[in-house]
């Protein structure tokens, strides 16, 4: 075959760049309980939604939180602060919670009966009647609906299987994995996001279960380990309970103590806030302020730079379980502060959150572990160099390689700060940080500074009588 070649031929090759990839930040992971039973929706899976209705589609929805803790969640995150996406775990099952009603004689109206959304629509039954032929069972937004196919009038027997939230216990919400089932469930199921989505969760929340220390604890180690490569933040609250909590501010400090509410991967808030009728825990605003603060063009611009503190949430007061009002000066809401808790405060510009500190300060005095913005940045940082760097993993140790990827990671840290998202950062590849038996193992450490912008906590402003202005008066 001839070799000769006769003409004009052009190809390109590889530029060398290496672009960041963009890391999404303030992404909830939420673990609880919903009225899947009226959606025919999962259990102990993760649900994606990106809005509140994709969310009510999924999951279904009741204005009773304290059954129902992932409604709470919905409504905060996409009604009143229009998040991105959130990721949902329920686990009640609607065929292991669940209780039998007793047979009783209800009303017929419009030629329907009523029944609490609780029913199993599955379980339903009319005395006398036969579903399919005589009845139909379906769900309204707040009821599951009895009709009749035939004009009936009167009255009518009727049974049912209903769902029971209080029997979802805090070993559903943690979760774990089964070796007869093969199946993970709860809190666990945090490290199947990414594999699925390619989303890393990063702020994690147990609505009406966080106060609870075990299921705390659980929430924080995951928070530190995530598939192995991750860190997040677990957003706890205080319990507000007279019998067993805090409900006055001076007794959090304790209450904290006590319950062991101190890692750095923890923000712990206090107490509840309200809005009209509705109660929320406040780690629920939190948690949403924080990702609304992270991805507003005028605070962190998609990245956890900002602290969500003195930013509004949404509510008209504070108040303890049994709906007692609680209302704090700057002063209290300061103490509540230097001891590790972030509460809420109205003082001048509405209701906003007020506290910078994660659960382990006092105690612990390394600024990078008590802001949590600061401990944030450098988590949001990690996350996006493990994504991006990652396709060069098993690549030879080249110098080209290496130099390419010190002045991606400079140019990238540069950006940030002209930004001002970070004060200064800079990437070294120091040969005390690699050995040459390290090197021959496939190991290399890149050394990364950099200074994430602190809150601006206090301000001083000196005021001093000054006499020149008087001579000032008179002078010619």
């Amino acid at each position: 075959m001839s070799d000769v070649s006769h003409g004009v031929n052009a190809g390109k090759t590889d530029s060398g760049a290496i672009t960041p990839v963009s890391v999404d930040t303030g992404v909830h992971f939420v673990v609880g309980t919903a009225p899947v039973q009226a959606t025919n929706g999962k259990v102990n899976e993760v649900i994606m939604a990106s809005s509140y209705a994709e969310a009510v589609q999924a999951l279904g929805y009741s204005d009773d939180w304290k059954k129902y803790s992932l409604c709470e969640e919905i409504y905060t995150a996409f009604a009143l602060f229009n998040s991105a996406q959130v990721f949902f775990v329920n686990v009640l099952d609607p065929k292991k919670h669940k209780k039998t009603v007793a047979e009783k004689e209800m009303d017929v109206a419009d030629n329907q009966i009523e029944l609490p959304l609780e029913a199993i629509a599955g379980s339903v039954e009319v005395t006398g009647k036969t579903a399919g032929e005589d009845y139909e069972v379906f769900y309204g937004d707040t009821a599951c609906i009895v009709e009749f196919l035939k004009e009936t009038t009167g009255k009518a027997n009727v049974k049912y299987d209903a769902v029971d939230p209080t029997q979802v216990t805090k070993s559903d919400i943690i979760g774990g994995y089964s070796v007869s089932t093969h199946k993970t469930t709860g809190l666990e199921l945090i490290n199947s996001v990414f594999p699925r989505f390619t989303k890393v969760p990063d702020l994690i929340l147990c609505p009406n279960w966080s106060h609870d220390p075990e299921v705390a604890a659980v929430m924080s180690a995951k928070a530190e380990n995530i598939n192995g490569l991750f860190e997040a933040e677990a957003i706890l609250d205080v319990d507000c309970t007279e019998e067993t909590g805090a409900i006055y501010y001076t007794e959090v400090p304790e209450w904290k103590k006590k319950k062991n509410f101190t890692k750095k991967t923890e923000i712990l808030c206090f107490p509840k806030v309200a809005l009209g009728d509705r109660v929320f825990n406040l780690s629920t605003q939190l948690a949403a302020s924080i990702s609304a603060v992270d991805n507003a063009t005028a605070y962190g611009d998609g990245t956890p730079c900002e602290s969500a503190s003195n930013k509004g949430i949404q509510a008209d007061r504070m108040v303890v379980a049994d709906g007692s009002e609680v209302i704090l000066d700057v002063q209290q809401a300061n103490y509540l502060n230097e001891n590790g808790v972030v509460t809420a405060l109205n003082f001048y510009n509405g209701f906003v959150s007020w506290g910078n500190y994660t659960a382990c300060y006092p105690a612990d005095t390394d600024m990078t572990n008590y802001f949590y913005c600061i401990n944030r940045m450098f988590k949001w940082v990690g996350k996006t160099l493990i994504l991006t760097y990652w396709n060069y993993l098993d690549r030879g140790i080249k110098r080209r390689l290496l130099d390419a990827i010190v002045q991606s990671v400079n140019d990238w840290l540069s950006s940030l700060a002209t930004d001002e998202k970070i004060i200064g950062g800079r990437v070294e590849l120091n040969a005390s940080e690699n050995s040459a038996s390290q090197l021959a193992a496939g190991i290399v450490r890149f050394h990364i500074y950099m200074t994430p912008p602190s809150p601006l906590q206090k301000m001083d402003f000196v005021l001093e009588y000054d006499l020149s202005y008087l001579e000032a008066l008179v002078a010619a």
